[in-house]
């Protein structure tokens, strides 16, 4: 696809995006249009009456009539000049509000489809870029609303109006007029379509990728100083700040040929369109009231013309400071809800795959292919096996994050493709491997869980991850801020934390991405009896990368290449003496260590 097309199809998308945006507002839409117009035609009108004054001084009659007619074209000139002051203060304040409004619901509309994008879209994506993509769409619109309906709108106004009363009194002047406007109108928005947006489009892909190195290297500030790298961060941003100021540079060099362009274009039009009047009063076709109302009405013109150059250019820019918000609306969502979803009710928590094919797009060939498995309810199941052999994607497709490209997942019976994702989720606990907070209190991020809980019901929760006693120690308590993704807690207190949350859930199916690895022996005690806790009278389901953690569980799933080659407890299967048993020798230190934490756990 050519630029220009591109260029053609990122106005018509953003253009579309904006207007239907408008018709959720139409009160205040209809209010700036014709309160614009109106204030605009007053503009249009007064060259036509500062004629009549001139012609009313200048003619040789009796000065008491002259007087009266200068009086009465004084007059209208005057009221004109209020119409249009109160005009523009309505259609100000019908700007205000409505841009405000549409800023307001398109961030939202934004977030909340970011927020159901699938997990693939935001582990391909820079959060700081996203959110470069929407702040600056968002803020584009405000330029975008004063472009079209406060700067074009009324250029397109006194465009028309001027062609039409100049051309009514001398034809002639009429089509000078209108051939000079739509040239220039042409020419400029050729220039800045054809021109300069192909140059702003690739300055803002460079805009919005510098977002996305600084927010990465900040979120990654700990790794940074680890290495004593802050050095090479900084040559690393300033070779993407070199590519940005280079295209940039290109940006705004073409908007100021463009604008010279306009300028040259502009005095060939005053050249036309006084020529024009010259020739009419040496016609004997105009007096010199008429005159004046010429100059007086090519000065309103000229102004307008001049803008509509700027306007257009501030059109091009919003329009392509928006596409990339647009593109992100235009975004397929990854998992949708079906027509009709329904919320799905879990009781006793039995997990069933059915005969479940899964296809990773990209992949040639399926990770599972056939698969059949049943949790039963209450069950204690751990999922082993070597890296990607298909353990997360189980979890996954449980949470739905993912459709199945064949067969069923069924929750006590029911379809969970077609139930409600915010019903299914909320329903099923989770304790990551890397649990992630938000950087905001204790209590929040304990009660993130179950809004709306009281401090009793958290510091219950807390007690039972063993999460109470550490958390007292802190300056705040449970009002402390954990910092961005929790980087003020230790491996350890985050984990409990994430444990507590997921106790204060109190959801009947319970997932654990196993989080003891790299962990001290006491922290590693306290959270293995944590999660000892949290999984009775639960259906559990445990992603084993440590042996230890899932000796005592009541079965034992290892996975291989997307099957399940081995199934059962701990004791059969290390009799067995397949892929358990290997894996397991591989982890013999690990379990005297394991020993040694139970032991002290049981202490």
């Amino acid at each position: 696809m050519t630029q220009q097309t591109k260029s053609g199809d990122a106005t018509r998308d953003v253009l579309s995006f904006t207007f239907r945006h408008w018709r959720e507002e139409p009160r205040y839409v209809v209010l700036i249009v014709a309160t614009m117009m109106v204030s605009t035609l007053a503009d249009v009108f007064m060259p036509v009456f500062a004629g009549q004054l001139v012609d009313a001084i200048a003619t040789g009659g009796s000065r008491d009539d002259a007087l009266h007619a200068a009086l009465v074209a004084f007059a209208l000139m005057t009221g004109l000049g209020l119409i249009m002051i109160v005009m523009r203060h309505l259609a100000f304040y019908g700007i205000v509000e409505l841009t405000l409004r549409v800023m307001g619901r398109v961030a939202q509309d934004a977030f909340a489809r970011v927020q159901r994008f699938s997990t693939d879209w935001h582990a391909n994506s820079f959060a700081g870029s996203t959110v470069r993509k929407i702040t600056r769409g968002m803020w584009a619109l405000d330029l975008l609303h004063d472009t079209l309906l406060l700067a074009l709108l009324p250029s397109l106004v006194v465009l028309v109006g001027s062609m039409l009363i100049l051309g009514l009194r001398w034809p002639i002047m009429g089509l000078v007029v209108a051939l000079s406007a739509l040239a220039y109108i042409v020419m400029t928005g050729f220039l800045a379509v054809r021109y300069v947006a192909p140059a702003a489009r690739l300055a803002n892909s460079w805009d919005t990728r510098m977002g996305g190195t600084l927010a990465d290297a900040l979120s990654c500030n700990a790794v940074v100083k680890a290495f004593g790298a802050e050095t090479r961060e900084d040559e690393r941003l300033a070779w993407v700040v070199g590519k940005w100021q280079s295209r940039t540079r290109r940006v705004w060099q073409r908007g100021t040929n463009s604008g010279t362009a306009q300028f040259i274009a502009l005095l060939g039009i005053r050249a036309a369109i006084i020529g024009t009047a010259i020739w009419l009063w040496w016609q004997g076709r105009a007096t010199p009231g008429d005159l004046t109302y010429v100059l007086t009405a090519y000065f309103v013109i000229h102004g307008y013309l001049r803008d509509v150059g700027m306007h257009i250019n501030n059109l091009r820019r919003s329009v392509n400071d928006m596409e990339e918000l647009v593109a992100i609306t235009g975004e397929p969502i990854g998992v949708p809800d079906r027509p009709g979803a329904n919320p799905i009710r879990i009781g006793k928590g039995e997990v069933e795959f059915d005969r479940v094919t899964f296809h990773y797009a990209g992949h040639d060939e399926p990770l599972y292919r056939d698969l059949s498995l049943t949790v039963r309810a209450g069950e204690r199941v751990g999922l082993v096996g070597p890296s990607g052999s298909g353990k997360t994607t189980l979890v996954k497709l449980i949470q739905r994050l993912y459709d199945v490209t064949g067969g069923q997942i069924r929750i006590d019976g029911q379809d969970i493709a077609a139930a409600r994702q915010s019903s299914l989720r909320a329903q099923i606990a989770i304790v990551q491997q890397e649990p992630i907070l938000f950087h905001r209190t204790l209590a929040e991020n304990i009660a993130y869980g179950r809004p709306g809980s009281g401090m009793a019901e958290i510091e219950r929760a807390a007690r039972l991850a063993n999460a109470h006693d550490f958390i007292m120690q802190l300056p705040k308590g449970y009002a402390t801020l954990v910092g961005e993704r929790g980087v003020k807690l230790s491996g350890g207190e985050r984990q409990r934390v994430a444990i507590a949350r997921a106790f204060l859930a109190d959801a009947p199916i319970l997932i654990l991405d196993e989080a003891t690895s790299a962990l001290d022996s006491e922290s590693e005690a306290l959270i293995q009896q944590a999660m000892e806790r949290l999984m009775m009278g639960r259906t559990s389901i445990v992603i084993a990368h440590r042996l230890s953690t899932v000796r005592a569980l009541d079965r034992i799933l290892i996975f291989e290449k997307g099957r399940i080659v081995e199934e059962g407890d701990h004791a059969s299967l290390y009799r067995k003496g397949g892929l358990y048993r290997r894996l397991c020798d591989h982890q013999g230190l690990d379990f005297a260590r394991a020993e040694r934490a139970s032991d002290l756990a049981a202490e």
